[in-house]
């Protein structure tokens, strides 16, 4: 039993992190139909930003502890990756708005693949040590077998990212105006709603969810490098297929049946083929469910 819930637990929290870069895919989609490849590597940028963040903040700088420095650090990161996202859309998609949809898919996998250099460049190729940024909690003792601080703080962190995100789609005026895009761009755009702000903003957004899946990884693998991105992302990518791309509750049930499906593959075959397992489960949703567990069949328009 012990070994069952060491699984679930850590599934749970696997695919809470899949679960914020899934929903980065799956908002862009949903807007514009683009499947943004680069969008792992917002959430690698995010996890290095967290790191710099936490040496400058720490105890070898400004001197922060506690919550104070992990909620610092994760501000900073989600700012400085949303300023990522909004640059990526304005210089490598916008322009290519108006072509067919394989020009700004190559484009996407180009800009996948400069990020991935330009921070192997900048940083280094190597794995890097990240710092413990999780408090200690004494009141998690007495459960202390069943769940560890990094794996609750990880759970909090999505737990209230998810909430803030559906109450933004909601009910605010921008959440609105995302959801008119998503359902008719043209009828959007003839009610007044600024078609560019909305997809920057979703842009920014999924930018930001996806920082702070980088900052939780690095607080739960406690190391990090620039190619932790594309495995991340691939698998967050099948994560919203099978939710239903386009879906943000199918999203999430996907990162979740994903992160599960990994974490007991691990366990009770060999921790050799869970990452086959998350490629497994993209064939077999695209043969026999192609549009997800929450999606709907779409006829292509022409």
């Amino acid at each position: 039993m012990r070994f069952f819930l060491d699984l679930f637990m850590s599934g749970l929290t696997k695919g809470s992190i899949y679960a914020l870069i899934a929903l980065g895919y799956t908002m862009v989609y949903g807007i514009i139909a683009l499947i943004n490849f680069a969008h792992g590597e917002i959430y690698m940028i995010g996890a290095f930003t967290a790191l710099l963040a936490s040496l400058v903040l720490g105890s070898h700088g400004v001197g922060l502890t506690g919550w104070g420095l992990l909620l610092s650090v994760a501000a900073i990161a989600a700012i400085y990756a949303g300023m990522y996202g909004w640059t990526m859309e304005k210089a490598a998609y916008k322009p290519l708005r108006g072509s067919s949809r394989l020009a700004p898919l190559i484009s996407a996998i180009g800009m996948s693949i400069f990020l991935q250099n330009y921070v192997q460049l900048v940083q280094t190729p190597n794995f890097l040590q990240f710092p413990d940024l999780v408090p200690q909690m004494a009141f998690l003792k007495p459960i202390a077998g069943y769940i560890t601080r990094t794996q609750l703080v990880i759970l909090l962190f999505t737990l209230v990212a998810m909430t803030s995100l559906t109450i933004f789609i909601k009910f605010t005026k921008m959440g609105m105006a995302m959801r008119a895009v998503a359902q008719d761009q043209t009828m959007a755009k003839l009610t007044g709603v600024n078609i560019d702000r909305v997809i920057s903003s979703t842009f920014v957004i999924g930018s930001v969810l996806a920082a702070l899946g980088g900052v939780l990884i690095g607080c739960s693998m406690r190391q990090i490098d620039f190619y932790i991105g594309f495995l991340a992302g691939m698998k967050a990518f099948t994560a919203a297929v099978l939710g239903g791309i386009g879906s943000i509750p199918g999203a999430v049930i996907g990162a979740l049946i994903l992160g599960f499906a990994e974490s007991f593959a691990a366990g009770y075959i060999s921790s050799s083929y869970k990452d086959v397992v998350a490629f497994i489960i993209l064939v077999v949703i695209l043969i026999f469910r192609p549009e997800g567990i929450m999606g709907q069949a779409q006829t292509q328009k022409v």
